[in-house]
């Protein structure tokens, strides 16, 4: 079995190089490169088809090639007529000219050899599609073996052998003779062209109104070659030796039969007894019945039997199968409009054009590659027509693969990317193409990217229609995220730039910036903060949308924009909210746990409670107090939550945090007051600074006496026993003094409780009732503490009685609110008139201001969770656009 193979394959590669060798000595090698061996037709399929280029224009064609080592086993006389009959066929086809015929590009040439010619580029005959591989090379070339006829190829093509045939009848006034498959050649768009005229019988009166016929007896003597393929011809050439223009719609009835039946013919006949064969034929054919044409379409079923009726009068005529109702198809008839397209006017194309979008999708692919697209993109060089052509020759690429546009597509886009005349239809082009953008830049190669498209894109950005401006802005975010960084940072960005800050009109100003507005906020790798959303960018874009030359879709689009940054804004901020409230409400039942803690353990416990908070300040705030078990709180939420500002506050706070940390606790030491200090630094440094001071103080000077009770009080954070604190300034232990005395704020009511008591008078305030005190919550910042020990019984408050005898009268907190301020504080509070933001009163837990960590402007949540943006209105939208740009 292998060496047979091999034996075949030798002997298939002995015949490929022969032919190549018989056609190299052919004077058409002069001007026509022969390439593939791709098809056979003709009579008897004896042609063998090549493609090949003409050598000068590189033009494609097909070259027809006749090996006479064929007929090697015939006599001379009978090669001779064998060669006398092709060449026949040959000329008549190169004189005659019409659409539906192939068309012959050089004619006939004779070798020792072969006989060659060359034609418009071919892809197979009929015969060849229907299954019939005579003469063909081997392996099969897939594109005949996998080649189906779809139902428009079809009807178009049986459409255009029907047009060939009125052509040749009424025009020509000639029987072609031998129609069959083989003779009808499928170029390369699909379309089907009439060939092989060997025995065409031209009539005889050429002159008169009927035109009348010869015909030669059936000579069953003569080679296969010089007789026509008696399965497609009509019984009357065989029983009566006449023919007529009838003949042929025999003939196309035959064709249609063997299409819809895989290319079997309606009758085999036997050569050898064609008389007898044709006899029966008659019969059958006069009894033909729809069980023999069910594989037919219905609605041409009747057509069909009448083409094939005996008598050939009854028979339509060419001109009437054209109009059947079979071939109102919609696809066939826009195939055949494009036949015709070079009859038709612009405004009839233009018109053709607009409503092809409509049909495309209703035809095959391979149909639309080979026919529908060469048509439209020779259209590309009227540039009138080149705005309606372009939006279906896109639409096709949307369909073809990647190789498939580089291949049959870009070659012919790479002009009309550079085209600007005329300027209407510029415009035009420039808008399709940008609104296929995603398109061009997924499927066009990177350097044809930046040879041809991006510049196109840059010119309808400088394009001196304010109109292109815009609807190259509004379709700019669509596929930016396709555009290199570098063209989009070096060259779209400054372009988008200089467009806003050029135009004239503040309506068309805001369009662009709308743009570009929703692109960022749209851009995974751009994006814009909350912040800026609710400082700069909404503030701009919500005037600018009710402007006054903006029609209802700009409006929408504006207002669309508005609306989903809103949303953002909204959803973003209320999850932050939602996070800090659960955290207050968490804060709550620890503080009133550490209300209910005994006595003793507070004092033991104080700094124990200081160190936690000290060591665990900076790590819960950025961890979101991811290490109390209690609160349960998503950290990863919060953290995606903060800004770079934030995150630089915190990173400062927990640095704060940490020195406190490391510093000894404060012992009761004499204290000095200073003059105060000319107030040139911001707030919170100097409170910063002056703690410090406090604090080094307090550690490197000896102990004095109580009545300098200052560090007793430990500003508010009780870095000292509260017990402590209070026999030391005649106070009873069971005052109910909070250990740690966080959350005072420094504000106006902290300057009012300083300026009244004075340093050394702290002890003499009016000191109210534990039971009374509403318990601190402090959950301005992600900050927890850890939860106190619970105490078992309430203080006892009675000895606070003893503070308020006749020599010491009761003092409200309104009346130290209007007493003079102390002149150490002074230095920690802004002067009159200063732009300095008041802080909000904070309490204690025992329900009086404090001045402690939560008064520290620096640890004031404040300032790292809510940023405030400052921003200065901008005198006009060109102003905007500079701080937006930069």
């Amino acid at each position: 079995m292998e060496s047979m193979l091999n034996k075949l394959k030798s002997t298939v590669t002995k015949v490929t190089a022969d032919v190549t060798s018989a056609v190299m000595g052919n004077p058409v090698t002069r001007e026509f490169d022969v390439g593939r061996h791709i098809a056979s037709g003709g009579n008897g399929l004896a042609w063998k088809i090549f493609n090949g280029t003409k050598k000068s224009t590189k033009q494609e064609v097909a070259v027809f090639v006749f090996d006479k080592k064929l007929i090697d086993k015939y006599q001379k006389f009978e090669k001779d007529q064998i060669i006398d009959s092709l060449k026949r066929g040959v000329q008549q086809l190169t004189r005659l000219r019409h659409p539906r015929l192939l068309t012959v590009q050089h004619p006939l040439e004779e070798s020792r050899d072969c006989l060659a010619f060359c034609t418009e580029p071919v892809c197979a005959s009929l015969s060849n599609v229907l299954g019939n591989w005579d003469n063909l090379p081997s392996p099969l070339p897939s594109d005949i073996k996998e080649y189906k006829l779809y139902d428009v190829e079809t009807k178009y093509g049986l459409l255009q052998v029907s047009e060939g045939l009125s052509f040749l009848h009424s025009s020509v006034k000639m029987v072609h003779g031998n129609l069959t498959p083989e003779n009808i050649i499928l170029n390369k768009s699909g379309a089907w062209k009439i060939m092989g005229f060997d025995f065409c019988i031209q009539s005889i009166n050429p002159s008169e109104q009927e035109p009348k016929f010869s015909c030669k007896e059936w000579d069953p003597n003569l080679p296969s070659l010089c007789l026509p393929n008696p399965e497609y011809l009509a019984p009357e050439y065989i029983l009566s030796v006449s023919c007529e223009t009838a003949s042929d719609m025999y003939s196309l009835g035959a064709i249609m039969y063997a299409v819809f039946n895989n290319g079997k013919p309606i009758f085999e006949i036997n050569k050898q007894d064609i008389y007898k064969s044709f006899s029966r034929q008659l019969d059958q054919l006069s009894r033909l019945g729809s069980s023999n044409l069910q594989n037919i379409p219905e609605e041409v079923r009747e057509h069909v039997k009448l083409l094939l009726n005996v008598a050939p009068a009854v028979r339509p005529d060419a001109d009437q199968m054209t109009k059947i109702p079979f071939f109102d198809d919609v696809g066939a008839m826009t195939l055949q409009y494009f036949d015709s397209l070079f009859q038709r006017d612009n405004l009839q194309k233009s018109q053709f054009f607009k409503g092809l979008p409509k049909v495309l999708p209703k035809l095959p692919k391979r149909v639309i590659v080979q026919r529908i697209l060469p048509c439209l993109t020779s259209e590309f060089v009227n540039p009138d027509m080149v705005p309606f052509v372009l939006p279906n020759v896109l639409l096709i690429a949307e369909e073809c693969t990647k190789e498939e546009y580089i291949k049959l597509i870009l070659p012919d886009l790479s002009p009309v990317f550079k085209q600007q005349e005329p300027i209407q239809a510029s415009n035009m082009i420039l808008l399709i193409f940008l609104q296929k953008m995603d398109l061009l830049l997924t499927k066009t190669p990177p350097d044809e990217i930046k040879n041809s498209v991006l510049p196109m894109v840059y010119r309808a950005l400088e394009a001196p229609s304010i109109q292109i401006q815009e609807l190259c802005l509004n379709i700019i975010p669509t596929f930016a995220n396709l555009i290199d960084y570098p063209s989009m940072k070096n060259s779209l960005i400054p372009r988008i730039k200089n467009a806003c800050l050029q135009t004239s009109s503040l309506a068309h100003l805001g369009i662009e910036l709308e743009g570009i507005y929703k692109c960022t906020f749209s851009h995974k790798k751009l994006g814009i903060t909350k912040e800026q959303l609710a400082g700069k960018v909404l503030p701009h874009l919500i005037p600018l949308s009710i402007e006054n030359n903006l029609n209802l879709n700009q409006f929408n689009s504006f207002i669309s924009v508005i609306k989903e940054m809103l949303s953002r804004l909204e959803a973003e901020h209320k999850t932050k909210l939602e996070q800090i409230h659960i955290m207050q409400e968490q804060q709550k039942s620890l503080d009133i746990n550490q209300m209910n803690m005994p006595e003793e353990k507070k004092g033991s416990n104080t700094g124990n409670q200081i160190d936690k908070v000290f060591s665990n300040l900076g790590t819960d705030i950025l961890t979101g107090g991811s290490e109390c078990k209690e609160n349960g709180l998503l950290t990863n939420q919060r953290k995606g939550s903060l800004t770079l500002e934030e995150k630089q506050k915190l990173a400062k706070e927990q640095e704060q945090a940490q020195k406190l940390k490391s510093q000894q606790p404060l012992k009761p030491q004499p204290h000095t007051t200073t003059a105060p200090v000319k107030q040139t630094k911001d707030l919170t440094d100097t409170l910063r600074e002056n703690m410090v001071s406090l604090t080094n103080q307090s550690i490197n000077k000896p102990k004095v006496s109580s009545s300098s009770s200052f560090s007793s009080v430990g500003i508010g954070m009780g870095f000292s026993s509260p017990v402590e604190s209070a026999k030391r300034n005649g106070l009873n232990a069971n005052i109910g003094f909070q250990p740690s005395g966080f959350g005072m704020a420094v504000g106006t009511t902290s300057q009012n409780f300083f300026s009244n008591t004075g340093i050394t008078g702290m002890a003499n305030m009016n000191m109210l009732p534990a039971a009374n005190m509403t318990p601190y919550s402090p959950m301005n910042t992600t900050t927890t503490v850890s939860q106190p020990v619970q105490q078992s019984r309430p203080p006892d408050m009675s000895a606070l009685d003893s503070l308020f005898g006749p020599q010491k009268p009761k003092i409200s907190m309104n009346q130290l609110s209007q007493q003079k301020t102390n002149q150490w504080i002074n230095q920690f509070v802004p002067p009159q008139g200063t732009n300095s933001p008041t802080l909000g009163t904070q309490m204690n837990v025992m329900g009086q201001p404090g001045f402690g960590l939560q008064g520290n402007p620096f640890f004031n949540p404040q300032n790292f969770t809510q940023p405030t943006n400052s921003m200065t209105t901008s005198s006009s939208a060109s102003n905007d656009l500079k701080d937006l740009f930069g």
